[in-house]
């Protein structure tokens, strides 16, 4: 049994391509069906933003193509054999312990995908698509990252311009209770917007050029107050924080138009700049732009990169462990000899009593379960302490032959007319999997 992967490769795909070729749960139905058809029992498909990856086990050299040849077909529209990836063995497998690290992710580090790892195994358990093996190597990879995470601290090394500069604004002013003016409508005041209430701000007010794209910022808070562009100068002497992040091509907020009466601190996210860098000469103010951000970015991605590599070490030991048991799980399972007699006989040791629970089923469904339980707690307990046959002490009792024949009697205790409820539940799940799988191929 080898491990593989196929899949769009997000550093060669543009977003046009990676949307055409992300699956919804249908399309991952479909493939399923399309890949059991070639002999593939365990299966797992990562789609997320950037990434349209299958994961699989396969056993030959055919089947592994057939999957890919699936995937290319069925996103044949957007040729994805251009931008395609596709590995096996070790390599497929140190590539899904990165991924589930955020080693591989645009941003490296990032921990949103190991959430999207466990909801692909997720979904893949209940369409019936996964195995001990899948699950060995996923579970290892997410328990690998977790550690990874837990020891190294990647991705609190922040690389978000917008939260970089809000942190600093918290580390040097605070900003729990403050008036800030935020001026801009944009994706960087909506993200700006976010990190100061995540922080506490007191009263934030908003002001755009446009007073409807202002209105956007609203939704996402509805006591925004709106003030006029034209206003800003006025409001400012009010506040504590100015967060400016236009689209202007000119100096939204110049030294000769504005005197601070207190100390005040200003963020300037925006390219080019929205606020004099005069302003950096005046006791009062603390101003902190694209400059100084730009600065801490790229050191903490240089950090970021440091780390990836200093971790590598705890990786590569983790999968050379999983590597290591699959390995011996496969000689296991190659090796294991099943003497049928023996277990026969094993089972009959115990003189019939190992199948108690299926006779007391058979007596309650005529007698109720409270009757049936006492019933056959009293003849287990005889023959434990009397060393009787267990069959013999079922034929002797005549309410017991009142309700089954001797034949009947003696088919309930036979070892291979019983295994437990195990065959049921898995029939209960298999018809789980299958509504599942029939409701997402009606689109349902």
């Amino acid at each position: 049994m080898q491990f593989g992967v196929c899949g769009i490769n997000y550093k060669k795909a543009d977003l046009d391509i990676r949307d055409k070729t992300s699956f919804t749960d249908l399309k991952k139905a479909e493939f399923f069906q399309l890949a059991g058809k070639e002999g593939i029992e365990q299966c797992m498909i990562l789609s997320t933003c950037n990434r349209s990856e299958v994961y699989f086990l396969y056993k030959t050299e055919n089947q592994f193509h057939s999957v890919c040849g699936i995937y290319e077909e069925m996103f044949s529209e957007v040729v994805p054999g251009e931008y395609m990836i596709s590995m096996c063995s070790g390599a497929a497998m140190g590539y899904l312990f990165r991924v589930a690290a955020g080693l591989e992710s645009l941003v490296l580090g990032e921990d949103q995908i190991l959430g999207q790892v466990k909801e692909a195994l997720d979904f893949s358990r209940t369409m019936g698509y996964d195995g001990k093996e899948l699950n060995k190597i996923v579970r290892d990879a997410v328990t690998c990252a977790k550690r990874i995470k837990t020891e190294f601290k990647i991705s609190e090394k922040p690389l978000s311009v917008s939260y970089i500069g809000i942190r600093m604004v918290e580390e040097h002013t605070g900003i729990a209770g403050r008036r800030v003016l935020l001026i801009g409508s944009g994706k960087a005041s909506l993200l700006a917007l976010k990190y100061l209430k995540e922080y506490g701000a007191g009263k934030i007010t908003v002001c755009s050029r446009t007073l409807s794209h202002a209105g956007r910022l609203q939704e996402e808070e509805a006591e925004l107050q709106v003030i006029p562009y034209e206003e800003r100068y006025q409001y400012m002497a009010q506040c504590d924080i100015v967060v400016s992040a236009t689209a202007s091509p000119h100096t939204v907020i110049r030294r000769e138009d504005f005197e601070p009466e207190g100390p005040i601190t200003f963020l300037d996210l925006a390219a080019p700049r929205d606020i004099d860098t005069a302003f950096m000469e005046h006791p009062l103010v603390y101003l902190i732009n694209l400059d100084t951000l730009q600065k801490i970015v790229e050191e903490n991605r240089q950090l970021r990169e440091q780390l990836v590599d200093e971790s590598r070490t705890m990786l590569e030991e983790a999968l050379e462990l999983t590597a290591e048991v699959l390995m011996r799980m496969e000689e296991l399972t190659r090796t294991i000899h099943v003497n049928q007699d023996r277990m026969y006989e094993n089972a009959w040791k115990n003189r019939g009593l190992d199948n108690s629970e299926w006779v007391m089923m058979n007596v309650a469904a005529k007698t109720g379960k409270d009757r049936a339980h006492e019933l056959m707690y009293e003849k287990a307990m005889k023959v434990e302490l009397e060393g009787c046959d267990y069959l013999s002490v079922l034929l002797e009792d005549d309410f017991l032959t009142g309700l089954f024949t001797g034949q009947e009697l003696e088919a309930m205790i036979r070892p291979e007319n019983y295994v437990g409820c195990g065959s049921k539940i898995a029939e209960i799940m298999a018809e789980k999997a299958a509504d599942k799988a029939k409701r997402l191929m009606e689109g349902k």
